[in-house]
Order: structure tokens, then sequence, then C-alpha cells
């Protein structure tokens, strides 16, 4: 029965990967993947967990947003919920990155780093963008609080 209710409401946003917020999140998403490939070449262990991590984490608000999951689980206020998580993935991928550039010994940790630090610099806009959008005095049931990308 349950599941049948959540089927039935599913579907998916397509305007939602033509929007800043879906194309934000789709770039997040292949700068944080070359750094993976990077560091996976460079055999860094610490940095490909790290990175896999927040790829997997992001992975993961893309298809709560392109899926339209947030107005079915609304337990959570889904908008804060990512511009925190935007601006913590910032700040871990600029200081693995960081470490990276500064202790490299292989072109491959060196190359990951400065690809971190585009994510990050995308991460924080994404949080900063997201935080200027939401509204913390509208009901939640209304629609721009609960996309976060309108």
């Amino acid at each position: 029965m349950l599941r049948d209710h959540i089927n039935a409401k599913m579907e998916v946003d397509l305007a939602f990967l033509k929007s800043a917020k879906g194309l934000l999140k789709m770039s997040e998403m292949v700068c944080v993947f070359v750094a993976f490939v990077r560091y996976a070449v460079a055999s860094r262990p610490p940095y490909i967990a790290a990175t896999c991590m927040e790829f997997f984490i992001t992975l993961g608000f893309f298809l709560l947003y392109l899926l339209k999951l947030n107005k079915i689980f609304t337990l959570f206020f889904w908008p804060l919920i990512d511009v925190f998580n935007s601006f913590f993935a910032a700040a871990l991928m600029c200081i693995l990155s960081l470490v990276a550039v500064s202790t490299y010994t292989v072109k491959a940790t060196l190359s990951g780093g400065i690809v971190g630090f585009v994510a990050a610099a995308l991460w924080s806009l994404d949080g900063y963008i997201h935080f200027k959008k939401i509204k913390f005095n509208n009901p939640r049931t209304s629609p721009e609080a609960q996309t976060g990308y309108n």
C-alpha cells in the first residue's frame, strides 16, 4: 500500500536538469569524479575515499531533486541540509586539495588537487546560491521552500 503511494507520486523533474541548480550539481559531480580518477591513478587511498564519499552524497542530492523525492520525504528541510552539505563538502575538498597540492609526489595527485579546488569553488557557489533562495518564514508545504531551485 505504501509502495503504491510512493510510486504514484514519484516523477522525474526534467526542468531540474536544465536549471542552474541541476547544472551546478552535475558540474560538481563531474569535477569530483575527475579528482577521484586522478587520485586513483596516483594510488592515494585517503583522497580516493573522501572524493568517492562526496561524489555519492552529491549524487544523492541530485537524485533527490531529480525524482522529486524531497516532496515525498518532508520530514527534513532538504534545502537547508543541501546548503550545509555544500559548505561542508567545499571545506573538506579545499583542505584535501591543499594537502594534495602541497605534498604531491605524483603529478596525478597535483592535477587531482587542482580539480578538487574547482569542485570546492562549485560547492561554495552552490551553497551560497541555495542559501540566498531559502525563505525561512514560508510554510513547509510551499513549492519554493521544498524545491529550493525555483
